[in-house]
């Protein structure tokens, strides 16, 4: 029977221009073949950022939060709870399902990866709770959960069986509902509430307009910002602009914090157009807006370098082109200099 997954601590902030969304996700994958490797490993996230971790070599949960280490220290149960899905109930379900999708696939050794990823999104503001379940196996997708249908989704032609047979048990599928609906919004609320010190904390961005080359797109580059849910986009006389502007996803720094960035072709306007163009990165609240007045002489670029180095090239080719001759020239004296005097002798 398809086993209940892991209820790690974790929660991810999603980002939305109009709403505030908050999910609790789990990251779980089960290997066979590698060496020096754990054949399970499970991952919680935060905020884009780990919050709990544990693998089946370890035998120990690792909370990477210090409120998901205060939850498994105040509440034993919980850290029970974890104990058994880690170290005994989820690995012995992700062998078995290895062993039965190389059967599958028609496959006998070498190195096989089961990939898991579940949850629950929560709209702050809507109260709307959508859910994840799916699995891919040796990095394709495989099946997928229907959370409004309670059916599973082949992916791939050898998931029909299983499809087939998960989709007959109802209990098991009853009971995904009751998760998706009601135990995991609730987890994710009580573990909001926990890490709301580091979770509801907003850190402003530095701000930086960049330009590789003159003739490059203007980039406005955020980084260092706290949480994900950001957006940034450039106004001409304050109307927000759309066309012939491009976004970057929003990606994570090394010290738990964010970047994007948002480019904008210049390579038509006058000098007299440049100041009616402003860049603005905010948060959902519109008062937390930076704005950046588009202006040549705060754009950060390494053109000058560039052209320092090119020059510097230059003068020494115009240099060895010059001196090469010169040296051939002295040669030839010194040569005839050192003839006539050997005549001497």
């Amino acid at each position: 029977q398809k086993q209940k997954c892991l209820h790690f601590l974790g929660v991810r902030h999603g980002a939305e221009q109009k709403s505030v969304k908050h999910s609790l996700m789990y990251f779980l994958t089960g290997s066979s073949g590698i060496a020096n490797i754990p054949d399970f490993v499970g991952v919680g996230e935060l905020d884009g950022i780990e919050a709990g971790y544990c693998d089946i070599n370890n035998k120990i949960i690792q909370p990477r939060q210090d409120w998901a280490k205060q939850i498994l220290d105040d509440d034993r149960a919980h850290l029970e709870m974890y104990t058994y899905l880690c170290f005994e109930n989820l690995p012995d379900f992700f062998k078995g399902f290895i062993f039965t999708l190389k059967q599958q696939f028609n496959q006998t050794e070498g190195v096989h990866i089961v990939q898991r990823i579940d949850g629950c999104e929560w709209d702050e503001n809507t109260g709307e709770v959508t859910g994840v379940l799916q699995y891919g196996y040796d990095g394709e997708d495989f099946l997928k959960f229907d959370i409004k249908t309670l059916t599973w989704i082949a992916l791939k032609p050898e998931a029909a069986m299983i499809k087939q047979s998960w989709d007959a048990d109802i209990n098991d599928k009853k009971d995904d509902e009751d998760y998706f609906t009601r135990i995991c919004p609730e987890r994710l609320k009580m573990y909001l509430d926990s890490g709301k010190s580091s979770l509801q904390r907003t850190v402003l961005p530095s701000v930086s307009l960049l330009q590789k080359t003159p003739s490059s797109p203007v980039s406005c580059h955020a980084t260092g910002f706290y949480p994900d849910r950001a957006m940034m986009f450039w106004k001409k006389d304050g109307e927000e602009l759309h066309e012939n502007v491009y976004h970057t996803d929003v990606l994570p720094n090394h010290d738990e914090s964010f970047q994007m960035s948002v480019s904008m072709n210049v390579s038509s306007f006058t000098p007299e157009d440049w100041r009616r163009y402003e860049c603005v990165f905010q948060f959902s609240d519109p008062s937390s807006a930076i704005v950046t007045t588009l202006d040549k002489a705060v754009i950060k670029t390494n053109w000058s370098n560039k052209l320092i180095v090119l020059i510097v090239i230059a003068v020494v080719v115009v240099a060895m082109i010059t001196l090469i001759p010169a040296g051939y020239i002295f040669y030839k004296k010194k040569k005839s200099e050192m003839l006539y005097f050997s005549c001497f002798l």
